[in-house]
């Protein structure tokens, strides 16, 4: 649990949310720890899943992936095992990128990224619409990101104001 943190691991996580290549000795400089008790630090948030992965972010556009689209998505019936089914589903498609459920009239949120339009047209027709409970897809192409960020929001300690 997140709450169980200290102020230097919040620091850690601080850090490596900035750059997640910086080395363990740059890393335990920031934050004050001999090298190896930050290594040992890292590796427990990792352990304990607060650390889920480190990832490059690259850009898709040059890339060659043209479309970033979302699909809002309405199912036939919304039991927990429905929802469930369908999520593990969107897992699988491999341009589904995120996926929400939502509350309110629309169940999903699936935001896609395609080489191009025919390649999205292609995902809606064949694959979504004629995915099990899928009662309605609303699409919406983007036009231009104006913000894109995986990090997290700036990370504070509970109880910091």
């Amino acid at each position: 649990m997140i709450s169980q943190q200290d102020d230097i691991d919040w620091r850690i996580l601080r850090e490596l949310q900035d750059d997640a290549r910086i080395t363990n000795i740059e890393l335990s400089r920031r934050v004050g720890l001999s090298a190896p008790s930050c290594l040992r630090r890292v590796r427990a948030l990792e352990e304990a899943g607060i650390i889920r992965g480190y990832r490059a972010l690259l850009d898709i556009h040059a890339l060659g992936y043209e479309v970033v689209a979302f699909a809002f998505v309405g199912l036939v019936r919304q039991s927990e095992e429905e929802l469930m089914a369908f999520g593990q589903r969107a897992a699988e498609w491999p341009i589904v990128r995120e996926c929400h459920i939502l509350s309110g009239d629309i169940d999903f949120l699936l935001k896609c990224v395609t080489r191009d339009l025919a390649a999205f047209q292609s995902f809606i027709v064949d694959e979504l619409t004629a995915a099990d409970n899928v009662d309605h897809v609303r699409t919406a192409l983007t036009i231009r990101s104006l913000k894109d960020d995986a990090d997290l929001p700036p990370l504070e300690q509970p109880g910091e104001p």
